[in-house]
């Protein structure tokens, strides 16, 4: 089952209208429970950089939620927004443009290829670096890219089963992933050999946000991966499930999780 097919879907429905993209962030935001630990992260580190107008580079910015989301919560800031995937940027950049959100740029970039030193005082990176081979190598741009006690938040699936990416083949949820995922104690060697000294990490989808991820996200997909003309009924399951998928949400992010199936980890250069 491949992820990026259903993804492109909603991309081409919301490409020209600002109103249904803003519904889409939303709708980002409430669903998938990595959204929900990213902004808590976000809120708490932007307010403590020091810097009068904090640089902050969004590494595989996808549809541009975070970008979004940081824009408009903290408007001194300047973005610099990357991918790989053309059309994703140009949606993006136009959106922006048409909401008069100004403090973020859009760019091109390979993540391998990055060769900004001393610039950034935060780089968020969001379910990118499950999909690169040369992980160690990126990391180390990632630092050679912070300025002096700049900030690295990751957010990946854990090698404990994040997005049934461990599955073998064309029955893996998510097709495209390099990588099952990553440990604490891996990330955190990737981490001191590209330079990095302090960190800390936690893992996210533990039991309640596993359960909360099958029933609001992987089954819908692979219903929409079978035809879709499920998005006809689509309205009417989450009818019936988005109040226990919600609520399964929140306990996750009130739960002491020793193993989940995501991961996020917070360094700083």
């Amino acid at each position: 089952m491949h992820y990026d097919p259903v993804k492109n879907i909603f991309a081409r429905f919301i490409k020209s209208n600002p109103v249904l993209r803003k519904v889409f962030y939303s709708l980002l935001n409430l669903f998938f429970l990595r959204s929900w630990y990213i902004r808590r992260v976000l809120k708490k580190i932007i307010p403590s950089i020091k810097t009068t107008n904090p640089e902050i580079f969004d590494a595989g910015t996808g549809f541009g939620q975070y970008a979004y989301f940081i824009a408009k919560k903290f408007p001194q800031v300047k973005i610099l927004a990357v991918d790989i995937k053309e059309d994703y940027l140009n949606d993006a950049s136009e959106f922006f443009k048409k909401v008069n959100l100004k403090n973020v740029e859009f760019k091109i970039d390979d993540l391998t290829k990055i060769n900004y030193e001393n610039k950034f005082d935060l780089i968020l990176c969001v379910d990118v670096m499950e999909h690169i081979e040369d992980d160690v190598s990126v990391l180390k741009n990632f630092y050679r890219a912070l300025k002096s006690g700049g900030y690295l938040v990751i957010n990946t699936p854990s090698s404990f089963g994040g997005s049934d990416a461990q599955d073998e083949k064309d029955e893996s949820f998510i097709g495209e992933h390099f990588r099952n995922g990553y440990s604490k104690e891996e990330m955190f060697e990737k981490l001191k050999m590209a330079g990095f000294n302090s960190f800390d990490g936690f893992y996210t989808y533990g039991l309640w946000g596993d359960k909360a991820w099958r029933i609001g996200i992987k089954y819908p997909m692979l219903m929409l991966n079978l035809s879709k003309l499920f998005l006809i009924i689509l309205p009417i399951y989450y009818l019936l499930t988005l109040p226990f998928f919600i609520l399964m949400n929140y306990l996750d992010t009130k739960s002491k999780i020793k193993v989940g199936t995501g991961l996020i980890v917070i360094s700083q250069k």
